[in-house]
């Protein structure tokens, strides 16, 4: 295998090709079609690999020519290159400027004296943009918008309850495929239509001031939503830290367990929570508070199994204001740079149900409803049928299949697709930013491969654009399954090392 594709530009000589077993060597850049294919050939066709799959596509978007292919058409684990699907879909059929609305509701308008005599339901469709992160690590900032917008509707106290609405979405909140353990980390929080800090919490756990005293643990932004059990213990500075976190599911009690060297550096994690909406409406409320504000009910929630005994009709609420998301192209940005698979799982809910008709089941799932219509977009696209076999949007799905052509051929479409630039521009560059920036540093690739990265264990791919050393665009789809990296290696060298192969090719195809 290529443990390290440490590729620094030598006077514009050649790459640095460190070869697994091998003695490193200095290599000119291909020049040829031939060399390159044979190079790509050498490097998939390593004995590291034998018990492996390796998928790789590879073509010209100015002669359209195949330059490079290998299993491209067999069906692989994509991981976190599904978003490429999933993002494209959102781009098509909702346009780079469409924004997600938050909606607050209520059975009647509020009187002169500023009292809304009644229940305040506050309706998500998905939104994912409301946390601190984007907001200056404000929670309340994020929620401003919402306040203000009931401010303006003259609304100075609430009579009734303040109702988290989370029933836009149908169907569980995890999405299918999960293994139930990805729930107890932030790439696996829970889907809701009222999302709130990308439904985690930050756990900051720092030694005791003594050996055999608890940890101290602190939780941001500040809740008291999730209940944590301290089993962590301070030992002498000579010990190891060892932190997990434990939550049952569908409970929203954290369990802490291990232990935290005297005298060390703290421990920060992020933990998910049951029932966002839930939290949501707690925020909110002391958001409201704030601003003097005061809800005198009780603070609750609604699911889509709620809503079928308690229906909802808003057609004869009031909207007393709303709340928009970024446009769903700084959305896409915040998916593809850092690979954010909750935000993935809620577009393709959201495009689910922009596209449900009136002949469609109730229990027809938002996810489903996603994946029809994805289905309906790649036909469009032009990728082959039956190479394309998904069950949720973000890659975390064991199950989810594509192959490189179908990649190849979606990266093509959305190259000339009218938001083509939007898709292009929120991918991670590489030695730059992202979930690349990491990545082939100080080679042909860096500042110049546009890609999608995905990971799960047994799953590594890398797809995107490139362009080479003598000018020509090529786009790429390179996929590494059942492959078991050595100690101290790693799957993504391999792929790195196509990709700068592909960047410091001087010849055409």
């Amino acid at each position: 295998m290529l443990v390290a594709m440490v590729a620094r530009t030598v006077v514009g000589i050649g790459l640095l090709l460190s070869l697994a077993g091998g003695a490193a060597q200095e290599l000119k850049p291909a020049a040829t079609l031939t060399e390159l294919q044979q190079r790509i050939t050498d490097c998939v066709g390593q004995s590291n690999y034998a018990a492996a799959l390796w998928g790789v596509k590879v073509t010209s978007l100015d002669t359209g020519k195949t330059v490079f292919e290998h299993n491209a058409g067999k069906l692989f684990s994509p991981a976190s290159n599904s978003k490429l699907y999933t993002v494209a879909l959102a781009l098509d059929r909702l346009g780079e400027d469409y924004r997600i609305k938050t909606s607050l509701y209520s059975t009647v308008r509020p009187r002169r004296s500023g009292t809304l005599k009644g229940d305040l339901i506050v309706f998500g469709r998905g939104d994912p943009t409301l946390n601190q992160r984007l907001h200056g690590s404000d929670i309340f900032k994020a929620l401003e918008p919402l306040v203000l917008a009931l401010k303006d509707a003259g609304v100075k106290r609430i009579t009734g309850d303040l109702v988290g609405d989370q029933s836009y979405f149908r169907g569980p909140e995890f999405g299918s495929g999960w293994a139930w353990d990805d729930m107890q980390y932030y790439y696996g929080a829970e889907l809701s239509a009222l999302t709130v800090n990308d439904n985690v919490l930050q756990v900051t756990v720092k030694p005791g001031a003594v050996a055999g005293s608890s940890c101290t643990l602190t939780v941001t932004p500040a809740t008291s939503y999730l209940v944590f059990s301290n089993r962590t213990q301070t030992v002498s500075s000579e010990g190891k830290r060892k932190i997990t976190f434990y939550r049952p599911l569908d409970e929203n009690i954290v369990y802490v367990l291990g232990t935290m060297p005297a005298g060390t550096n703290v421990f920060v994690d992020e933990v998910t929570f049951h029932n966002p909406a839930g939290l949501f409406v707690s925020f909110l409320r002391e958001a409201l508070k704030r601003q003097g504000i005061k809800v005198t009910g009780k603070t609750r929630t609604l699911n889509w199994l709620d809503r079928r005994n308690e229906p909802l009709d808003i057609g004869r609420l009031v909207e007393l204001g709303t709340a928009e998301s970024l446009s769903l192209r700084e959305v896409a940005r915040e998916i593809q740079k850092p690979s954010q698979n909750l935000y993935t799982d809620l577009l393709l809910a959201h495009v689910g149900e922009a596209y449900r008709t009136g002949g469609d089941a109730a229990d027809t799932t938002s996810e489903e409803l996603g994946i029809r219509e994805l289905n309906r977009f790649l036909a469009e696209a032009g990728v082959p049928k039956g190479e394309v076999i998904f069950e949720e949007g973000s890659g975390l799905s064991r199950d989810n299949l594509t192959s490189p052509n179908a990649t190849v051929t979606l990266l093509k479409y959305m190259k000339g697709h009218k938001c083509g630039k939007a898709f292009i521009d929120a991918l991670p560059v590489a030695g730059v930013d992202g979930t690349l920036r990491n990545r082939m540093k100080n080679t042909a690739a860096a500042g110049n491969v546009r890609a999608k990265t995905g990971s799960l264990r047994w799953s590594s791919s890398l797809s995107g654009y490139v362009t080479t050393a003598g000018g020509e665009q090529l786009v790429f789809s390179l996929m590494l399954n059942r492959y078991d990296a050595p100690a101290g290696t790693t799957a993504r060298a391999g792929l790195d090392a196509i990709a700068v192969l592909l960047a410091g090719f001087t010849g055409h195809s």
